[in-house]
């Protein structure tokens, strides 16, 4: 079992939202979970068909940036794609 593996065993054990924030504060540093929120952001908003000038512009970040977020998002079976949908459609409700 690789260490990547132990930690999405321990990750995917829990389910409790605020146990889980509280596990990646205490494994990542405040720059490392802003990084991982804006890489989130920037594809929500890709999936929602916002351009990626427009990303660019409103989070202040860099199209390299974006574009490893709609290579994601094109990548068939994608599980950030499938998520952010499924998270989408859980907020419209």
């Amino acid at each position: 079992m690789t260490e990547l593996t132990k930690l999405a065993t321990i990750l995917a054990s829990l389910d409790d939202a605020e146990v889980i924030q509280r596990l990646l504060t205490e494994l990542t540093t405040e720059s490392e979970r802003k990084d991982l929120v804006l890489r989130w952001r920037l594809m929500e908003m890709l999936e929602a068909g916002q351009t990626q000038r427009d990303i660019a512009e409103t989070l202040h970040i860099s199209l390299c940036k974006i574009t490893r977020g709609a290579k994601i998002l094109k990548t068939p079976g994608s599980l950030s794609k499938r998520l952010i949908q499924a998270t989408q459609e859980h907020t419209d409700e």
